[in-house]
């Protein structure tokens, strides 16, 4: 049971959050968000916080980034997208297993307002997360263990300090990496 209203895409996103957990749900409608669903969502906010699960494709990212710029402060999550997707290559929330729904939300961080800068790009190179074969792939583990999702290199270091991930947090989850546990 979750406390946060969950705001995803669609209706079939909506039916895929209810096999996985309890919880209040509201649907944007993806791109097509409207100024009263943003208004319901920043309601929602100031009542009990929202956690954001959109499909993990480039409408998903626009739909966060238009409610994450119009309501402040609210959680996300992220879901790997190969995890969420079908053989024919079709990819979203509504294709997700309930339990990659819940470990997602279970992991969602919120966008934190500061100024300090916990990470730098040598962090990433020193880690093997930019300028290797494998940094992509090892960005995309890291990135769903600690709860910011699949992104390019700067997204990644700018969601590492934007979601105020701790250098021990990091170091974890670094390690669990590299022992082949994620």
């Amino acid at each position: 049971m979750f406390k946060e209203v969950i705001v995803v895409e669609g209706k079939d996103d909506m039916a895929a959050v209810k096999r996985a957990c309890q919880a209040e749900v509201l649907i944007t409608n993806g791109l097509g968000i409207t100024k009263e669903t943003l208004d319901l969502i920043a309601e929602a906010q100031k009542r009990c916080g929202v956690i954001i699960l959109t499909d993990p494709d480039f409408p998903g990212e626009k739909i966060r980034r238009i409610i994450d710029e119009a309501v402040p402060g609210c959680r996300h999550a992220y879901l790997e997208q190969k995890k969420s997707g079908t053989k024919r290559g079709k990819v979203g929330v509504e294709y997700a297993k309930p339990q990659e729904i819940l470990y997602s939300l279970q992991r969602a961080r919120a966008t934190e307002v500061s100024t300090q800068r916990n990470f730098s790009m040598e962090d990433l190179y020193l880690a093997g997360l930019v300028g290797d074969l494998q940094a992509g792939q090892r960005r995309e583990k890291l990135g769903f263990y600690l709860g910011v999702g699949r992104c390019n290199a700067k997204q990644f270091l700018n969601r590492l300090n934007g979601y105020g991930i701790t250098k021990s947090e990091f170091a974890e989850a670094l390690k669990a990496l590299e022992e082949g546990k994620i």
